[in-house]
């Protein structure tokens, strides 16, 4: 499937349906001048495991990655493709959905605040790229903030320490992680899943 920005970039997409849907995620990927796609590891691990859970999932490729039409923008236009992303994925029923990115993607979507959004869960964010999460940190939707312990990138212990003040926000840290989460992601996806188990429940 493909998404459309309002400034007519044209994004490659995917979506992994739930059997019996409980909640959806909007998925964002790492830096596309790193090698970030929508299948990294991260990214397509959650794609993969959230469904079976009740979480149907879209992902999608930034503005010129894959068959993405565009160049990538530093964040700027990267946030209207999650706005497009969003648009298409809205429930149709009352579900939640969730905005949830890894690395520049969770960077991202700490800068998008549309009223669909029903919580944020942030994945290593090096909170250095985009608009900045300013808006959302002080919005009263719940956030999840998963950290690597062994972070190449951003050390833990300072996103922990900046995330502290935000309002409704849950931080935990996986230990002997490193940014990528290699050998982690089941317990990444478990954390994830709480969270979203405690938000369908509210």
């Amino acid at each position: 499937m493909s998404l459309v920005t309002v400034d007519s970039a044209t994004l490659e997409a995917e979506t992994n349906l739930a059997s019996e849907e409980r909640a959806r995620a909007v998925l964002c990927h790492p830096h596309p001048l790193h090698g970030g796609t929508m299948q990294s590891l991260v990214i397509s691990e959650l794609f993969r495991a959230l469904p079976a859970s009740g979480v149907s999932c879209l992902r999608f490729n930034f503005r010129g990655v894959g068959t993405s039409t565009g160049t990538h923008d530093a964040g700027e236009g990267e946030h209207l493709d999650v706005s497009a992303a969003l648009e298409a994925f809205a429930p149709k029923t009352a579900v939640p959905l969730i905005l949830l990115g890894w690395s520049f993607g969770a960077d991202v979507v700490l800068s998008v605040g549309e009223p669909e959004i029903a919580g944020w869960i942030a994945v290593a964010p090096p909170i250095r790229f985009g608009r900045g999460p300013e808006a959302v940190a002080q919005d009263p939707r719940p956030k999840l903030v998963l950290l690597a312990e062994h972070d190449e990138f951003r050390d833990a212990t300072e996103v922990a320490a900046e995330t502290a003040t935000w309002v409704n926000c849950t931080t935990a840290t996986i230990p002997g992680a490193s940014h990528f989460f290699v050998g982690r992601t089941d317990r990444l996806a478990d954390l994830a899943l709480a969270w979203i188990e405690q938000l369908i429940s509210v």
